[in-house]
């Protein structure tokens, strides 16, 4: 895998990474993945407790999450870095409503802070990108140089085709 070329893919990246394991954790070991999050592991499960089976989802979708932000960090697609940022920002809340609502255990606000963080790392990111002359949109290209898309007509490169003209 290549290494991320910008600071905002190195945000993604260490959560991409953190996602993969934590979801695989939940995966092979759901006991240690309930323990760490603060949430009581009984002996025995009652009929009609899910638990599991919630733990089941949510940790595949974590190992999922973790997979697609790191195809995100091998392409360079700041339009998702940025997607990231706004979303991070609403699960922290969320997850800080549920644990002032005694929803979750008071150690679930460490996943809120960890989403809060992360999102204002990955923005403080791409600020500091932006600085730094790498382009904002688009895929990056094999060679590390972002890609703009063509935004409106005459903005392309000299001699391209205007993007309504291209059907």
């Amino acid at each position: 895998m290549k290494l991320p070329r910008s600071i905002a893919g190195w945000t993604i990246a260490v959560f991409g990474v953190l996602a993969l394991v934590m979801g695989a954790v939940g995966l092979l070991w759901p006991e240690a993945q309930l323990r760490m999050l603060g949430f009581e592991v009984p002996a025995t499960r009652t009929v009609g407790d899910h638990t599991g089976t919630f733990l089941l989802a949510s940790s595949m979708a974590a190992f999922n999450m973790g997979v697609y932000y790191l195809l995100a960090t091998v392409t360079e697609w700041r339009v998702f870095y940025r997607f990231t940022v706004v979303f991070r920002l609403v699960t922290f809340t969320v997850f800080t409503i549920a644990v002032l609502a005694d929803i979750a255990p008071d150690r679930f606000f460490g996943v809120a802070a960890w989403e809060g963080l992360g999102a204002v790392a990955t923005a403080i990111g791409l600020r500091l990108d932006a600085r730094r002359g790498i382009p904002a949109g688009g895929v990056g290209s094999s060679e590390g140089a972002g890609t703009a898309v063509v935004a409106e007509e005459g903005t392309g490169p000299t001699g391209a085709a205007p993007a309504d003209a291209v059907r």
